[in-house]
């Protein structure tokens, strides 16, 4: 791009004007490489805070109000950018919704705040590049409001509108309802723009990518432009040649027929043909072609002369027309061709935006896995501060407990010593004791068997009464009767006897 750039500057690299336009071109081309960087790595749609995004309405604002002329009022002298804008309505149809915007806007009292909302709503609207190119195109109105040597009149006013292009792949959000567009004071903020050549050695070759793609779109649309001028001018001037040769063609004719006609030798033959009519004509015919033959050879020669060289320049033009048509239809070929590729470096943008999400995302869980880890490495540590706590007293404890222990096998020693001593002492009486035990053991055995056998005979001697299912002795279920259940006669309980032996009797057979 800068070697596009270097194309515009002027002849005079000691014109103050030149230097001011060159100097606003590359500030503006900063600007908005600056916004679309940091744009697209914030990854959000903008707003008004937004420092890079002020600083290129305060850049756009000093190259639309550079070489303004001064119009007298009552007030004094206004400068205001508010005019050219206006005429874009004119221009461009579909931007009046803007204008009548701006005009709408209740806070709005001067002609410099109406300006800076339509930059703001023509970006929101993505349409600034185009818009700002319809005005550029027509230098014609533009020279009411702007010097000759005006930004906006020059080459590069061209190259800041088609800069602009790269703006389309932003979003941004603006809400100048409480926002003093009026009053505000434009300054631009040159410390965003200084940056050390580490720190630009480090942009990503993506971004890089589409910077130059940006870059090569915007110069093929100004080659573009400038070819579409250059074959429009080669047309008209083919048919300003054309409308001149069939002029001077036609002027020729009639010259010749009028010096014909007033030709005193013409009128001479006609009389000697008039009076011998038959004597002479072939005399008078020779003599009428000799002398029309030497006249006019030379003036003929010399419109033959020039119908050749009008007609070659016309081939000339011709040629040159399918030439730069031949071009600008290459030129048309190779921005669609530019245009796709943007397509997919933007498909590839809007994809390597999901993986940074997804990177961002993956970050997110990974700091949020870290900090559970170190929560639970501190509830470990922890633990294995308690664990030690009671590893300690535990350790005390075991020592207690073997202080305790000698002293338990201690008295056991003397208990068993005592034992000794009692046995000697005690010996014969403690075996007849033994021996008394185990009898009473073996009666209390038997005395047991004896209760569980009768118990045993005792359940055995039971029965069930076959009607109400409940358990009796033997001697309660002796009476037998016939159930509904049963053809044969079951044994019944007493109750369920008598009660029986009365529904029976009182049913008939």
């Amino acid at each position: 791009l800068s070697t596009i750039l270097v194309f515009h500057v002027s002849s005079d690299p000691k014109d103050p004007i030149a230097i001011e336009r060159l100097n606003l071109m590359n500030m503006a081309k900063l600007s908005i490489k600056g916004l679309i960087e940091s744009a697209l790595n914030l990854g959000r749609t903008l707003d008004s805070d937004y420092a890079p995004l002020q600083q290129f309405f305060v850049v756009m604002e000093h190259c639309l109000k550079h070489g303004l002329k001064s119009k007298k009022t009552f007030l004094g002298q206004n400068k205001s950018f508010w005019g050219p804008l206006e005429l874009v309505e004119k221009l461009t149809p579909e931007a009046g919704e803007i204008t009548a915007s701006v005009k709408d806007l209740p806070g709005l009292k001067t002609p410099l705040g109406r300006g800076r909302a339509w930059l703001r709503l023509a970006l929101m609207q993505k349409k600034l590049s185009d818009y700002m190119k319809t005005i550029i195109n027509r230098k014609d109105l533009l020279s009411e409001f702007y010097e000759p040597n005006a930004l906006m009149m020059e080459e590069e006013g061209a190259v800041i509108a088609g800069l602009l292009v790269g703006l389309n792949v932003i979003d941004a959000n603006l809400c100048m309802k409480g926002e003093d567009l009026d009053s505000q004071v434009g300054v631009i903020d040159f410390s965003m723009y200084l940056k050390d050549g580490g720190h630009s050695s480090k942009s990503t070759e993506g971004d890089g990518q589409i910077t130059a793609i940006l870059d090569q779109k915007n110069y093929v649309e100004e080659l573009n432009r400038h070819l579409s001028a250059s074959v429009n001018n080669l047309q008209a001037k083919v048919d300003a040649l054309e409308k001149s040769n069939t002029k001077l063609t036609e002027e020729v004719c009639k010259n010749i027929i009028l010096y014909t006609l007033k030709s005193t030798h013409f009128r001479t033959c006609v009389f000697y043909l008039s009076i011998s009519s038959v004597v002479w004509p072939c005399i008078l015919s020779m003599t009428l072609l000799l002398h029309f033959t030497s006249e006019y050879g030379q003036v003929l020669g010399e419109t033959r002369k020039q119908l050749k060289e009008e007609t070659q320049l016309r081939l000339d033009v011709e040629k040159e027309l399918e030439v730069q048509i031949g071009m600008r239809q290459e030129m048309e070929l190779s921005m669609k061709m530019l245009e796709k590729d943007i397509c997919e470096k933007h498909d590839a943008l809007v994809e390597l935006r999901q993986q940074l999400e997804d990177v961002r995302r993956l970050n997110h869980e990974l700091s949020h896995k870290s900090q559970s880890s170190e929560s639970s490495i501190k509830q470990k540590a922890e633990i294995i501060s308690r664990l030690e706590e009671k590893t300690n007293q535990m350790a005390s404890t075991i020592k207690q407990l073997e202080n305790r222990s000698k002293q338990a096998e201690k008295q056991k020693d003397l208990a068993e010593e005592a034992n000794r001593l009692f046995k000697q002492e005690f010996g014969d009486k403690i075996e007849s004791l033994q021996q008394e035990v185990e009898q009473l053991r073996r009666q209390r055995y038997a005395a047991i068997r004896h209760r569980d056998l009768t118990y045993f005979h005792f359940f055995l001697s039971l029965g069930e009464c076959k009607n109400c299912r409940e358990v009796f002795c033997e001697s309660c279920i002796t009476n037998e009767l016939p159930l509904p259940s049963s053809i044969n006669p079951e044994h019944v309980c007493n109750t369920c006897y008598s009660t029986l032996m009365q529904q029976y009797a009182s049913t008939p057979t």
